[in-house]
């Protein structure tokens, strides 16, 4: 039995009721019924309509058809009290939704970062929010001796605090001139920032990685982030990008490894966030191997070309649903 079918029966029985004995139980369980009126799209119309009903079907007095109105009245009076508070929580919903958009727009603005020219390496990457406020954060840093930096960090969270604390990681990265080859003093110097101001109960994943076009190398630390991965043009297979790491702002005084890998003509370095790992279709979460058989399908492709339609490739197969911001960069060494 659905919400209509049940409404009517209980209407009929608070009448009833209430024609028997006039008892103010009845009023207050009409004034009750009244609430959820609105919520299951029960017409002012259909109320009146069922009352009239009810009448019909019996044989009332002229006192008995005066006190049903009792009823009618106090169901009417509930449904305009709903009413005026739903239309308020609409107003104020709508407003919400303007600022919300108005602080994604800025996040937009103020986080936004544009793909450098590095000769021989080709750079693809793809960003996109879950919601309307992103918790996952990259950038790009070309420096003088052309070298790339790379920082892309997740907080764990969504909404607003975690577009708040993606904007404090971006200026504490802008303010960090000095050490910008060494990735482990990079996450060192964040992590004391996150410490002192983020909330303990957020918490922030990172990588930062160097690319060295000299030597072709990449050299990266992790804070408890999603491991990416190195391919081998040579042997054609995908390797992890192990890097261990506490999350920024558990402890201030972590210390952070760095890792190094020698990149060949063809090779990908490929990072992400765990939204992209996380993936969840019907059967459940994909597996690392299937992320990297949708990259090796486009493998021929330019870099920007295969983030773009693993994307697409992997929101249709969420049903165009993410559930989690997704966010992948590919290097490749051309």
């Amino acid at each position: 039995m659905d919400f209509r079918d049940s409404f009517e029966a209980k209407y009929k029985d608070i009448m009833n009721n209430y024609l028997k004995d006039q008892n103010e139980q009845s009023l207050y369980q009409a004034q009750k019924l009244s609430r959820k009126l609105i919520e299951h799209q029960i017409a002012p119309e259909e109320i009146i309509s069922l009352h009239k009903t009810i009448m019909l079907e019996h044989d009332l007095n002229r006192k008995s058809f005066s006190d049903s109105f009792d009823i009618l009245l106090e169901v009417m009076i509930g449904y305009g009290l709903s009413y005026r508070e739903h239309q308020s929580l609409r107003t104020e919903q709508k407003a919400l939704k303007t600022e919300i958009e108005v602080a994604a727009s800025m996040q937009k603005t103020l986080l936004g970062t544009s793909l450098p020219k590095i000769e021989g390496l080709d750079i693809g990457a793809v960003s996109v929010p879950a919601r309307q406020m992103n918790g996952d954060y990259h950038h790009f840093v070309k420096d003088e001796n052309n070298c790339l930096g790379i920082a892309l960090a997740d907080v764990i969270g969504k909404g607003i605090p975690a577009a708040l604390s993606m904007s404090m990681i971006k200026y504490a990265m802008d303010s960090l001139s000095e050490n910008r080859h060494d990735p482990s003093a990079i996450l060192e110097s964040l992590n004391r920032v996150v410490e002192q101001n983020v909330d303990p109960s957020m918490f922030i994943t990172m990588c930062y990685g160097m690319y060295n076009p000299k030597n072709n190398t990449f050299c990266y630390a992790s804070a408890g982030h999603e491991p990416g991965f190195y391919y081998s043009s040579k042997t054609g297979k995908f390797l992890d990008l192990d890097g261990k790491g506490l999350l920024l702002g558990i402890e201030k005084k972590t210390k952070y490894k760095n890792y190094e890998q020698k990149v060949s003509k063809g090779d990908l370095i490929i990072l992400l966030s765990d939204g992209v790992t996380e993936c969840r279709t019907k059967e459940g979460f994909i597996d690392r191997s299937d992320l990297t058989s949708y990259i090796q399908k486009y493998i021929h492709l330019t870099a920007q070309d295969i983030v773009t339609n693993v994307y697409k490739d992997l929101e249709r197969l969420q049903e165009f649903e993410l559930r989690d911001d997704f966010t992948l960069i590919i290097l490749k060494r051309t």
